[in-house]
């Protein structure tokens, strides 16, 4: 089976790269629990000091993958999003940064999933967008890592969504920490991990650990509540003539 992961080491760095391209690197459950996997080997690993999450062209990722949502039913397809929560909840508790490098997109769960980790590097045009609410439902997780990220107006306005937008005003409304030109956002993320992994460990772990246990405070509850409305908004005409274009059974 084709591994929808590549693993690089750059020296201290570990390069993840979303390697399913036809489906614009979208979450399904294997790609989930493979990360999930992943990230914990290069967490117990004396030679990693920090990892980079990248995606293969043509995106960092499209979010949840709506073949494979397709062949579910409502609370198959709420089990898999739980699944995607619970793991990205979990990059907060990891011992060693991660870092997102995202070029050409971040859309849904995709945005969500970059947000997630410790250090956001966006390109200049990347698009980034949640387009849930547009098509009937509330994202069903990640809203507490965003209203961390940017506060809570501005999270509320990014989840209602409306209009996409670039990397800049990406980096100005805080969601993401440092801008690349078009093409760079790998390389900046690597020279950022590169100067994490050279701290020492175990400050920078103690450091990540504060801060997770302020960032992620509220995030299961938050992320349970929010799969709740997502249910609950499955089950209106909106959402319902979405999911049909997918050929989920609601």
């Amino acid at each position: 089976m084709h591994d929808e992961l590549s693993v690089e080491r750059r020296g201290a760095v570990a390069v993840l790269t979303i390697d399913r391209p036809a489906r614009r690197n979208a979450l399904g459950d294997a790609l989930v629990a493979r990360l999930r996997a992943v990230l914990a080997e290069m967490d117990a690993d004396d030679g990693v000091g920090a990892s980079v999450l990248a995606g293969r062209e043509p995106g960092f990722c499209a979010g949840s993958d709506l073949k494979e949502l397709g062949s579910m039913s409502l609370d198959e397809m709420c089990a898999h999003e739980a699944r995607t929560a619970a793991f990205c909840r979990e990059l907060a508790m990891l011992s060693k940064p991660v870092v997102a490098a995202v070029e050409g997109f971040a859309l849904g769960g995709g945005f969500v999933l970059a947000a997630s980790c410790d250090v956001v590097v966006t390109a200049r045009s990347t698009r980034w967008n949640l387009p849930e609410v547009e098509i009937g439902w509330i994202p069903p997780w990640g809203l507490e890592t965003l209203v961390n990220r940017v506060g809570t107006s501005r999270a509320r306005r990014l989840t209602w969504g409306g209009r996409p937008f670039d990397g800049e005003e990406a980096l100005r409304l805080g969601l993401a920490d440092h801008l690349a030109e078009d093409g760079k956002a790998l390389a900046l993320a690597c020279e950022v991990a590169a100067g994490l992994a050279r701290l020492p460990r175990e400050a920078v772990a103690a450091a990540k650990l504060y801060f997770a246990s302020h960032a992620a405070r509220n995030g299961e509850s938050g992320d349970l509540l929010a799969s709740r409305m997502f249910r609950d908004n499955c089950r209106h005409d909106t959402a319902r003539a979405t999911l049909r274009k997918f050929g989920v059974k609601v």
